[in-house]
């Protein structure tokens, strides 16, 4: 009996598996781009380590420890104390509002909210998510700041005996909490779209065995829901923490650019390192520039670390992660 012979695509091994050609070719092209990734990256970090070198070098104070902001100046002498500690409490006052609404929100679009509402609510927070910067800066000066007074005196009348909420010269603009509240709404999208994404993704099997055995709707969400989506919602706040460092425009229009570490967070004051560069590019020198950068050095590195963090996150889950 004649055997029919089927022809077969060709076929090569990508560790020691047998896939079509095809599967190769996107394979090297999806290898070769996250090799060009990193070079790219590692391009970036060079390029702003030999720019900063000769201001680093030319500095008569510690980089580190300095509050002050006069690289131009004979001797030069700047330091990233100011800038660090601003960017650190933006970001942290940011972090602490942003993400339990955010949360809260993916969990009611996810898993409360009817269909036409979850739609209709999740294409609005991805929307808000797509906002310039400039949008919330603008909103956050003529209109935040101005409605944001009565609760700042509020809160430093009866909690000023809390170190960080007094508030002695009585003056509540431009102070580094309504900076927090401004990138707070700038990462709470971004958070909840992602959050509500990975919540999707929880087994429904597991959530209706939950159910089953008479949990409610909160324990379900609880025991299954939190369990499984821990890195998603750990590496959401991260993207969020991310974008809250980098932030420039709309930090530059809130702070009054004071070179000093003020733990009382409503009076007026602070910077960040963002903020800082786009309000002195344009007035800087030769070495003024350079010290820009080396600012700019510190802000990328920080900020790498803190996606490498949540990608480490990501990467001890294997059931999200995909790995086997």
């Amino acid at each position: 009996m004649a055997q029919q012979t089927l022809s077969q695509p060709d076929e090569v091994s990508i560790k020691g598996a047998s896939v079509r050609r095809g599967d190769k070719v996107f394979f090297n092209l999806a290898r070769s781009a996250g090799i060009f990734m990193l070079l790219l990256t590692g391009s970036i970090g060079l390029f702003l380590l030999w720019k900063a070198i000769p201001s680093l070098q030319s500095n008569t104070g510690n980089f580190f420890t300095t509050q002050t902001w006069f690289p131009d100046s004979t001797p030069p002498l700047f330091g990233i104390a100011a800038l660090a500690f601003g960017t650190l409490m933006t970001s942290v006052i940011a972090m602490v509002i942003a993400v339990p609404v955010a949360i809260g929100i993916a969990l009611f679009i996810a898993f409360y909210a009817n269909r036409r509402i979850a739609s209709s609510l999740g294409f609005v927070v991805d929307l808000l998510a797509a906002v310039p910067s400039i949008i919330f800066g603008l909103w956050g000066l003529s209109v935040l700041m101005p409605n944001m007074q009565g609760f700042v005196e509020w809160l430093s009348t009866y909690f000023g005996w809390i170190p960080i909420f007094a508030n002695p010269e009585e003056v509540y603009t431009k102070s580094i909490l309504i900076a927090g509240v401004v990138l707070a709404i700038m990462i709470l999208p971004t958070i909840s779209a992602v959050t509500r994404e990975v919540f999707l993704q929880v087994p429904r099997g597991h959530m209706e065995a939950s159910l089953a055995l008479g949990a409610t709707r909160w324990e379900m969400i609880r025991m299954v829901v939190f369990p499984f989506g821990k890195p998603g919602m750990i590496s959401a706040s991260m993207l969020g923490l991310g974008r809250a460092l980098g932030e420039t425009i709309a930090v530059a229009l809130i702070l009054s650019a004071v070179f000093e570490i003020n733990w009382q967070i409503t009076e007026p004051g602070g910077n960040t390192f963002a903020a800082n560069i786009a309000l002195k590019w344009n007035e800087a020198g030769t070495n003024g520039l350079s010290a820009l950068i080396a600012s700019g050095l510190v802000l990328f590195i920080i900020t790498l670390l803190v996606n490498m963090v949540a990608r480490w996150i990501i990467s001890r889950r294997k059931d999200y992660s995909g790995a086997n």
